[in-house]
């Protein structure tokens, strides 16, 4: 199952290019769609990507590139999207193949803002993908250390247990364990909210509170991410498995999390658009905060966590006072 079927990759950024390093460490060639033609040229000239872990070497000769996304979807049978979900929708306006017979992999964590949809729930709904298609890439990893080669664990998920373990066996490398699940909606939602509470943990230690503080915050995001999940899609998990508390962990204390550093610049006092300015790389975690806040609006899920960023983040409100009522919140 899959075993001979093309991939395909849609997206530039750091996560798309660790995501070719590891496919290519067992396919003989892959298929790659770059929007900007001039970085496959440069791609091709200097044999990594201009723009994302430069410091990885490629076989360019063992990479097809387009900047047509229709041709890249023609092309492959499975289509692995990894662009920041603020810009999914508009990045696959010009999509016209039917992908409803593709094997649809998310490698995306966030929420689709146009629809407050998931990723799955979106390529379910607007291109008519069935959910035993659609496939989810969790952590706790980050494209940094798989380009420097550290050891590191992923988590494929998908309803259908046979495809998420023949698509994991396209991952693994000396450096890189795969996990399975069944859960794509557990494990996009914690990967949602992850990136929220790690801009959390920013903005703290941005404040100069101390590691004893974080741990009692992640303490809480943690149970915050059950409570969230266990009712929007109630199935037996567990939250401790590294899909959920490992991906929370590795996002809320990495030197690598964009979405601390994000975080850090807002508790020093950077404004969220000189923040934003600054890094040059999307947290998506500013982005999920707001959908995270308007789909519970359904479920009034108790979430002060992702109450006091929205309030720090949208509201306007000063980062000192809105941690410090979150604290009296917290246990």
């Amino acid at each position: 199952m899959l075993s001979n079927s093309k991939i395909g990759i849609i997206g530039g950024g750091s996560w798309a290019t660790a995501l070719a390093k590891m496919l290519l460490e067992n396919e003989d060639e892959i298929n790659w769609y770059l929007r900007n033609p001039d970085n496959i040229d440069l791609f091709l000239r200097f044999g990594h990507n201009p723009n994302y872990l430069r410091g990885v070497e490629f076989e360019t000769e063992r990479i097809n590139f387009f900047h047509d996304i229709n041709t890249v979807a023609e092309e492959s049978d499975i289509l692995i999207f990894a662009i920041p979900s603020a810009f999914l929708k508009s990045a696959l306006t010009d999509l016209t193949v039917d992908i409803s017979d593709k094997m649809v992999i998310s490698a995306i964590k966030g929420i689709v803002p146009e629809y407050n949809l998931i990723i799955g729930q979106f390529f379910n709904q607007h291109f008519n993908v069935p959910f035993e298609n659609i496939g989810v890439i969790a952590g706790p990893c980050h494209a940094e250390e798989v380009a420097l080669e550290r050891l590191s664990y992923l988590t494929i998920a998908c309803p259908e247990m046979k495809k998420a373990r023949a698509f994991a066996f396209k991952l693994e490398t000396p450096y890189v364990r795969t996990h399975i699940s069944d859960d794509i909606w557990g494990t996009e939602y914690a990967a949602v909210l992850k990136n929220v509470f790690s801009i959390a943990a920013g903005i703290c230690h941005g404040l100069r509170y101390g590691d004893n503080f974080q741990a009692v915050l992640i303490s809480n995001a943690i149970q915050e991410i059950k409570r969230f999940v266990d009712t929007v899609h109630p199935i037996t998990r567990d939250i401790k498995s590294s899909a959920y508390l490992g991906d929370l962990l590795v996002t809320a204390y990495s030197q690598f999390s964009r979405n601390r550093t994000f975080g850090t610049m807002i508790g020093k006092g950077y404004s969220v658009r000189s923040a934003q300015l600054e890094m040059h790389m999307v947290a998506e975690g500013y982005y999920a905060v707001k959908c995270i806040k308007e789909i519970n609006e359904k479920f009034h899920v108790n979430m002060p966590i992702t109450e006091a960023i929205y309030n720090i983040l949208y509201g306007n409100i000063s980062p000192a006072i809105e941690i410090r009522l979150l604290s009296e919140n917290l246990r």
